[in-house]
């Protein structure tokens, strides 16, 4: 395995002339230290660094999408080929939930190794993890082994979700970090939307549920592969400079290589003064030392904290897994009788999904996150209120609910879906952004376990319409704590972001 403070295994694209796909003078110009200044940038170099890390977010998506038809077939006297098919529900939660509550201790992991093992290894570790689950999962010969097969992989999501925003917030060209952080969400829905109709394919085939999660093996290769030829993050490198951990030209140098491997030729000879403005802006910032836990619930890091932490709870407790469980059911009673299927509303969903999470990354770098978010959960709050009305007292109505399914779909993947990832990558100080971002995902996938576990007792307490109604009470305190406290952070760099915090 390389090392993040080697010289990275292939050599930089020469600096000579300006390659394919550069983008020169079309690009739009940062302010940085008050000037104009344009990162410069060559497209195709730009792909490599993004795709691989967004391929933990693949896997993690497809694994949402076929688990959903492979509860169904792994229960299927018919099409499980097990004798153990008969599962009680406890048993088939757990086969659900068993990668979230992986996931969680990936987490909790990512909070004292990320730092340490930088975020490319990191990813390495997420890739190997998932690459391990995913084999015992789909050729788990007991229900025990398939639970720990599912617990490992989600191990793996946890790893991934924590380190690919920081590696491509790190790595990506300040003017295009949104859209592509923005464009991980893309792969997260993607990968459900692939999950989605893998399942609808193979749900009526012989243990038809093992080709469903084996299809996740080659995947986690892929981006094992690709990360073990990626370079280190240069500005991960440079914080161990001021940190004073190694030798400060050593490490100064192989920062240079790595950033002409990630810019370019379109970088030209500016490399060297990128990376000493980085770290003279890292130095400046007094990050000499290395963080402690205590310092992550301190000054600009908590208001990171109260930021990024707060965005991703209003993620997940406005009501998100809750309202898609009911959508076979909506559209059922909307009069179509051919998403009575779950699988093909899932594959519908999943399609809506994609699509407006592919607008979202067009426009995030040129409307900003604020307007998105702020006009995104605003139609969010405005189809909770309609499905609670629905399920309250217009149940003669059932296509209001359809379109009030379709719009929080397509509000959640224009704001909380890509935006919520993209801030907390973007949003903390380097010093402590492996720590604060893992206790954001941590945050992230917490209040996703608590919305799935208390949905169905407060759905059976109170009423669906009730539920929605609260969900909509939150979305509301969520607008207004986006007005207050997200701040804009299109165009700037990581470093003008953490000294607008101070």
């Amino acid at each position: 395995m390389a090392s993040d403070v080697e010289r990275p295994r292939f050599s930089s694209i020469s600096k000579d002339g300006m390659s394919s796909g550069e983008i020169g003078t079309e690009q739009e110009p940062l302010l940085k230290n008050g000037s104009n200044e344009v990162e410069e940038y060559s497209v195709v170099s730009a792909i490599l660094p993004f795709l691989f890390p967004a391929f933990g977010g693949l896997l993690y998506g497809y694994d949402i999408g076929a688990t959903s038809s492979a509860t169904i077939s792994i229960q299927s006297a018919t099409f499980s080929g097990i004798s153990w098919y008969n599962l009680s529900s406890l048993q088939v939660g757990l086969i659900t939930s068993g990668s979230l509550y992986g996931a969680l201790i990936g987490s909790i992991l990512a909070f004292n190794v990320a730092d340490f093992l930088g975020r490319r290894k990191e990813l390495i570790v997420s890739a190997v993890t998932y690459l391990v689950g995913g084999l015992l999962t789909a050729l788990a010969p007991s229900f025990t082994l398939m639970v720990i097969g599912r617990f490992i992989y989600g191990i793996g999501i946890g790893l991934a979700m924590h380190a690919a925003p920081m590696y491509i917030a790190e790595t990506a060209p300040s003017q295009i970090r949104g859209r592509l952080i923005s464009l991980k969400e893309f792969f997260i829905v993607l990968g459900m939307l692939v999950g989605y109709i893998a399942g609808s394919l193979l749900v009526d085939i012989v243990t038809g549920w093992r080709y469903m999660y084996g299809v996740s093996v080659p995947l986690s290769l892929i981006m094992g592969v690709g990360m073990w030829w990626l370079p280190a993050s240069p500005r991960w490198i440079l914080l161990r400079v001021v940190q004073g951990k190694g030798d400060a030209q050593v490490l100064r140098k192989v920062a240079i290589d790595c950033l002409c491997q990630l810019r370019g030729a379109a970088i030209g000879e500016s490399a060297p003064r990128k990376v000493d403005e980085i770290l003279s802006e890292l130095s400046f910032m007094r990050e000499e030392q290395e963080a402690t836990l205590a310092e992550v619930f301190q000054g600009k890091c908590l208001k990171a904290l109260i930021i990024g932490g707060g965005l991703v709870l209003f993620q997940q407790i406005t009501g998100q897994p809750s309202v898609l469980y009911y959508a076979a059911t909506i559209f059922q009673s909307a009069g179509f009788p051919e998403a009575s299927d779950a699988t093909k509303v899932s594959v519908l969903l999943g399609l809506l999904k994609l699509i407006m999470t592919g607008v979202a990354v067009l426009v995030v770098d040129r409307l900003g996150r604020r307007p998105l978010l702020l006009g995104g959960v605003s139609g969010i709050t405005v189809s909770l209120v309609l499905l609670g009305s629905y399920y309250s007292f217009l149940g003669d109505v059932p296509a209001l609910a359809v379109v009030a399914l379709l719009v929080y779909v397509g509000c959640y993947q224009l704001s909380f879906g890509p935006i919520g990832w993209l801030m907390i990558s973007e949003i903390f100080p380097l010093r402590q952004r492996g720590r604060g971002l893992s206790i954001a995902v941590l945050i992230n996938f917490g209040a996703n376990a608590l919305v799935a576990l208390a949905f169905s007792p407060l759905q059976e307490l109170l009423g669906a319409g009730a539920v929605f109604f609260i969900f909509g009470g939150i979305a509301i305190l969520a607008i207004i704590f986006i007005f207050f406290y997200i701040p804009e952070t299109k165009g700037l760099t990581l470093e003008e972001i953490e000294a607008k915090l101070l």
